[in-house]
């Protein structure tokens, strides 16, 4: 199965054609989620894209989908509320169940998180849910357009600018989202629950955290976001939600399954493009899955370390692991270890000690600090000692890279 982001469509609640998106991990998925955007969001947001492909990249498959008459899906947007939202999810959790496997965890953003909320009893195979921002009552969302309520309910409809975006909402609309109380869904959810908020949060206040996890049964969890915004436009905080979402969801999702490339295989590193933008990797170390990316500046996302940083994280890894092992076996007061690591490129003939002449050379330097009560000599002699670990001897070492074209391109 190929790692990647994946167009598909299907039938809404409604019949219009829904466009989505399915993130794809490298191996065999632990599972597939489902994603719900904000509202009057889409697939296509930062929050969405980089939480699918984070945990993508711990090895669950997501899919994100336009709500009916918003992004790339068909329909009018001014036809659809709260009720049809739900109505498309549980069409979502069906092309899943039938061309993929129904998922197991629902994810929901702001309105997408109640809307998750409301759906989760029709997804009988789900056995999480998150909610991101959530209200606890859908009637919140009319406060994106209070201004615009009395006119909307006196003539039947209205255009309200929502985002820097013009929208028509009608007056079914805000009937709909009236009537819909969670807290009986919430109560009776019988599924595992994580509440991620933000308490500085200024379009949906905390306050809806706390009913939502007073209204709901264990277990329950709730984290807080800290100072990020609403719609986590920040990709720091984007990519923590993605981290504790998978950590967390692994408890119901069970472990990863072996990657293809490496069962049985001890030492085997495969490295597979995520599709998260032009150089996302997974990287599969046994059951360990890390991640690879080129910075902004170089076309990339910044979702991971680039090569060079991975290469300098494996030097002081094994410096420390080396200048360990060895204070244990003297039996020297080592209580802590760190070494910074830096690479850059400098002209061969700006370097007194290199063979090479001409052109430039790599040069990692490392800043190593001992905690502990080593006198002078225990110090200068971890040191020393640093300058043997195995990976330092293997970049001044002679190296071999044999590359081989494995079997047939893969389809699909």
């Amino acid at each position: 199965m190929r790692s990647g982001s994946e167009k598909v469509t299907f039938p809404g609640a409604a019949g219009d054609e829904l466009a989505a998106r399915l993130d794809m991990p490298a191996g065999a998925p632990r599972g597939y989620a489902l994603f719900a955007h904000c509202f009057t969001c889409s697939k296509d947001i930062f929050a969405a894209s980089r939480i699918a492909g984070a945990l993508a990249g711990h090895g669950i498959a997501v899919l994100r989908f336009d709500f009916t008459g918003l992004g790339a899906s068909e329909g009018e947007f001014a036809n659809t509320n709260f009720s049809s939202n739900v109505g498309d999810l549980i069409a979502a959790a069906g092309w899943l169940r039938g061309n993929r496997e129904a998922p197991k965890l629902l994810i929901g953003h702001s309105l997408g998180g109640a809307a998750v909320l409301a759906a989760a009893s029709e997804i009988p195979e789900a056995v999480a849910v998150a909610t991101i921002g959530a209200p606890f009552d859908p009637g919140h969302v009319a406060g994106h357009f209070a201004d615009d309520v009395a006119r909307i309910r006196a003539e039947g409809e209205a255009e309200v600018t929502l985002g820097g975006r013009s929208f028509r909402v009608r007056r079914q609309f805000l009937d709909d989202i009236a009537g819909r109380a969670l807290g009986p869904k919430i109560g009776n959810l019988h599924k595992a629950l994580m509440i991620f908020h933000a308490p500085r949060d200024e379009i949906v206040g905390i306050d809806n955290a706390a009913d939502i996890f007073q209204a709901a049964k264990h277990p329950k969890s709730f984290v807080s976001l800290d100072d990020a915004d609403h719609l986590l436009t920040r990709k720091a905080d984007a990519a923590y939600v993605a981290d504790v979402l998978a950590a967390w969801a692994g408890r119901w999702l069970g472990a990863a399954p072996a990657s293809e490339a490496t069962a049985g295989e001890e030492g085997a590193v495969v490295v597979a493009e995520n599709g998260n933008g032009r150089f996302g990797q997974d990287i599969t170390v046994g059951a360990h899955l890390l991640h690879a990316d080129e910075p902004a500046s170089y076309g990339g996302r910044d979702s991971g370390p680039n090569p060079y940083a991975l290469l300098s994280a494996a030097l002081g890894a094994c410096t420390t692991m080396t200048m360990r092992m060895y204070a244990e076996r003297k039996e020297w007061p080592l209580d802590k270890a760190t070494v910074t690591v830096r690479h850059d490129k400098i002209h061969a003939e700006d370097c007194a000690d290199c063979e090479t002449r001409e052109g430039k050379v790599d040069r990692f330097t490392r800043e190593i600090v001992l905690d502990g009560a080593l006198d002078e000599a225990q110090r200068e002699k971890l040191l020393e000692i640093a300058e043997k670990c195995p990976v330092h001897r293997t970049l001044h070492s002679e190296v071999q890279v044999l590359t081989t074209l494995a079997g047939t391109p893969r389809d699909g």
